[in-house]
């Protein structure tokens, strides 16, 4: 009997060879491949929707490399043990960085991810330099706001040279008042700073006419303007470009973060560095929120992501703008505490109370 192995089919043996090539066959497997392609394809197409995920976060009292974000010189300044992070939102669409296919999927499956039509980021009407150059602009107002609020809140006086920028159509003060007019009084009391007009227009019955003293061209003129009502409270209906004189040099310098969100994070970080007091405590606080040189609050969009991004930092705190608690309510991440805030008076309460470990006394987000 011969030893070499035979490799042929024997009676009984299944029959191992490949079955014959049909037209039905040919069909699916074409199809199958067209198919494989156009999901590829698909997925790295651009997709029309704009995808919010949570971005960087940055302490506000350390350093981008080796530069500090915020700098002060004429005022003595105190270190501290915890962090006071800004948060941001990253975002995939539009002009320069279109969204796929693959990452709007993860968008509607990911509760730390937002997708929506990409006009709520980029309007048509402008590009994604121009939306970037606002957001620069929103930046370093927002840093000059956070500034003058803190230092107001310390109680330092501010000055200022109040210009109009401009009448809101429809108020008293439109066809009165002028673009460059120089608020210098109101109703015979001096105006030398925000914090003046602010509190002079708090005493006054929406509905009332004030006397309203402006410099217009050289020349000392006395306005009759008649207030408005905005929910409850006096409206001037002027635009205001101020000119503020520091008495304390305060610098922020932050790179690739644009938009008026961080400015309770920089004002609560100015505060902290005047201030012998460790506020934070060693605590890791993270929030956002716009804030107006009077110390309000206002809301900002992305919380959610924002939320998920302080929490991958390391925060155990978040401090909500309250105009924001409608979507934080339910949505956040296990392991993340949140105090809402409205004022810039309540996040320094609020920052000095979890630092000293009373946080849980704070008033919350939650509707239950």
């Amino acid at each position: 009997m011969s030893d070499t192995p035979s490799f042929g089919a024997r009676a009984g043996d299944e029959d191992l060879s490949p079955p014959p090539v049909t037209r039905r066959t040919m069909t699916l497997g074409v199809s199958l491949l067209v198919s494989t392609l156009l999901l590829a394809g698909l997925a790295v197409l651009p997709a029309p929707y704009a995808v919010r995920t949570p971005g960087p976060t940055e302490d506000t009292l350390g350093a981008q490399g080796d530069v500090p974000l915020i700098e002060i010189e004429g005022a003595e300044t105190f270190p501290a043990s915890g962090e006071l992070l800004l948060t941001t939102v990253s975002v995939a669409g539009g002009p320069g960085y279109p969204a796929n296919l693959t990452q709007v999927v993860q968008g509607w499956f990911q509760t730390s991810r937002s997708v929506g039509p990409v006009e709520e980021v980029f309007p048509r009407d402008r590009t994604r330099e121009e939306t970037e150059q606002q957001g620069q602009a929103e930046m370093v107002s927002s840093q000059e706001n956070a500034t003058v609020a803190a230092l107001t809140e310390l109680g330092y006086e501010v000055p200022a040279t109040l210009t109009v920028a401009g009448a809101v159509e429809g108020t008293g003060s439109d066809g009165v008042v002028e673009e460059g007019d120089v608020i210098t009084a109101m109703n015979g009391a001096q105006v030398l700073s925000y914090e003046d007009l602010i509190d002079d227009l708090a005493l006054v019955t929406p509905g009332d006419e004030v006397t309203l003293a402006v410099e217009r061209d050289g020349e000392e003129l006395d306005l009759t303007v008649t207030t408005g009502d905005n929910d409850g409270s006096a409206l001037l209906g002027v635009y205001i470009d101020p000119a503020f004189d520091f008495p304390v040099d305060v610098t922020i310098q932050i790179d690739d973060i644009g938009g008026p969100s961080a400015g309770m994070m920089f004002a609560l970080g100015i505060i902290d560095l005047l201030t012998p007091e460790d506020e934070a405590g060693g605590a890791i606080i993270a929030g956002t929120g716009t804030i107006g040189v009077e110390g309000n609050i206002g809301p900002i969009g992305g919380i959610r992501q924002k939320l998920y991004g302080a929490l991958r930092d390391d925060a155990t705190w978040f401090l909500v703008p309250s105009a924001n608690c409608p979507e934080v309510d339910g949505n956040v991440p296990d392991g993340l505490q949140v105090a809402r805030v409205a004022t810039l008076s309540e996040a320094r309460a609020a920052v000095t109370a979890i630092g000293a470990g009373e946080g849980d006394r704070l008033p919350t987000c939650s509707t239950d």
